[in-house]
């Protein structure tokens, strides 16, 4: 069996809408914070200096959203609703989504910036493969490419609602894209409301969970060393963010070799 990373890394070097702050507290810094800490916490006297080397350990403190880097969008990032119900924040979710087979959608080709369903059937008869209950479904659309860049949040291509409608109608609850979002660029959705008024336009792949429950992938990378579009299966649990409408992801695919 190999794993193959298909993780885009949380990068405060990278461009963001919403920068990410990543300060790194030194070995000598850890050992003062540490004593200072013990101190005025337990009571307990201990100088720096009296550790090994005058050091203790490294910490890292981040400033970020829960939609930096790959991560795992909820039913309650869509609304407060779906199914009728309370919508669920991402420590609720059933672990049993985040480790199934899946497959691969090539859609880079895509005229305009939006995948319909007749788009995804399309795709699926060209691989040869009819989607099974639970199946984790991956959209390659070329984004990654511009991973880091300004250019990462305009130029990609998403699903709209018939898309994702279509694949929950064949059992998938999760569904993941290497782009910054599972909807068209915001550009082009506005632009789509502005001609025709119609507010179904709006953010349709993400609205679309507030009628049936499902999680989108965001941000995935590294689709093009996927080894076929299927035989191979996704583990992306995400972090148990209590309440949060998203948690960060290491997602992984696991392909068995032909000996």
């Amino acid at each position: 069996m190999r794993l193959i990373d298909l993780s885009s890394p949380v990068d405060a070097s990278g461009w963001e809408p919403e920068p990410v702050k990543h300060t790194v507290m030194s070995a000598a810094e850890g050992a003062r914070h540490m004593t200072d800490g013990m101190r005025k916490n337990f009571g307990i006297d201990l100088r720096p200096e009296e550790l090994p080397g005058g050091e203790f350990l490294t910490n890292d403190m981040l400033y970020l959203s829960s939609h930096t880097g790959t991560h795992v969008d909820a039913p309650a990032h869509y609304g407060t609703r779906a199914d009728g119900q309370t919508a669920r924040t991402i420590d609720e979710m059933p672990l049993d989504w985040f480790d199934r087979p899946a497959f691969v959608l090539d859609v880079r080709d895509t005229a305009g910036r939006t995948v319909d369903a007749a788009a995804v059937e399309l795709a699926l008869k060209a691989i040869d493969y009819r989607p099974q209950p639970m199946d984790i479904a991956l959209f390659r659309t070329g984004a990654a490419e511009w991973a880091g860049s300004q250019r990462y949040f305009t130029d990609f291509i998403g699903l709209d609602g018939s898309a994702v409608r279509y694949l929950m109608d064949l059992g998938v609850r999760v569904i993941g894209t290497d782009a910054f979002s599972l909807d068209a660029p915001f550009g082009a959705i506005i632009e789509k409301y502005r001609a025709t008024g119609d507010p179904g336009v709006l953010w349709p792949a993400h609205f679309a969970g507030r009628e049936r429950e499902y999680c989108q992938i965001e941000r995935l990378s590294n689709l093009e060393a996927l080894p076929a579009p299927h035989g191979f299966s996704v583990t992306c649990f995400p972090v148990k963010i209590r309440g949060g409408g998203a948690g960060w992801t290491r997602a992984v695919a696991r392909v068995v070799d032909p000996e």
